[in-house]
């Protein structure tokens, strides 16, 4: 059974920081990508980065510059790192991996989301 579980998500001000977790667990054999996508009410669920295995990360283009993904493969766990955060980056942030485990192929997960507030 794998489970992927986000962590981090709070009330912000305006041009404040933030740090998102997501930490993924069972019987993982390899992670491929990890990402970060994030939906707010009324509006479809938008890519906003991710990172490979090796490293390799893209960004939306609504946060370049602000936002930093990165990855600790030791302990299966992506960040996010949001500064400068506007209002129009509230939304549930929801952590996405694909992964295989010791018993099945490379497949999708999504985690259940953690809500980032921005306002004063």
């Amino acid at each position: 059974q794998v489970q992927v579980v986000e962590s981090g998500g709070d009330l912000v001000q305006p041009g404040g920081p933030l740090r998102l977790s997501c930490a993924a667990s069972g019987s993982i054999y390899i992670i491929n990508t990890m990402a970060w996508y994030r939906q707010s009410p009324g509006k479809q669920r938008e890519f906003v980065a991710s990172v490979t295995s090796g490293g390799s990360t893209n960004y939306a283009d609504s946060v370049k510059g602000r936002f930093t993904i990165s990855r600790d493969n030791a302990k299966n766990t992506v960040y996010l790192q949001m500064n400068s955060l506007k209002p129009e980056d509230a939304a549930v942030y929801f952590c996405n991996a694909d992964l295989s485990t010791y018993s099945s192929g490379i497949r999708n997960y999504w985690g259940q989301g953690t809500q980032v507030t921005v306002s004063s």
